[in-house]
């Protein structure tokens, strides 16, 4: 399966948070960014429809970013980066299926109010008579 993996570019920074002797050393952390617009490996709706769908996520200048610092090395950060960027992308690019409007049939209707008339006389029973 081929992948926009080649549009993407990468930044590298220190990650944040507790950390030993290599914490102000190492940059570890990983961004990822890909520019949607520019994109050859989609066509123009499926790159508007990913637009609309990661509006949240896509900077002024039409930079899609990802931050990963999970591991401790560059290196699987920067492959867990491509994954999560590829998983968000392809679950933008999916369009849900409409839903059909139906009614409740007769006999689910009369279900629903025997239930209702059963609990009602339940009810009804618990009560003192004079």
């Amino acid at each position: 399966m081929k992948t926009f993996s080649k549009e993407l570019s990468f930044k590298t920074s220190r990650s944040s948070g507790a950390g030993g002797q290599n914490v102000n050393k190492v940059e570890t952390a990983v961004t990822v960014l890909w520019e949607v617009d520019s994109s050859e490996f989609f066509n123009d709706d499926e790159k508007i429809l990913i637009q609309d769908k990661l509006k949240n996520r896509i900077n002024a200048e039409g930079f899609l970013f990802l931050t990963v610092s999970e591991s401790r090395t560059q290196l699987m950060n920067k492959n867990k980066a491509i994954e999560k960027i590829i998983e968000i992308v392809n679950k933008a690019l999916i369009i849900p299926k409409k839903r059909t409007a139906t009614k409740p049939s007769r006999a689910q209707k009369q279900k629903r109010l025997d239930g209702k008339k059963k609990l009602s006389d339940k009810k009804e029973n618990r009560r003192f008579k004079f």
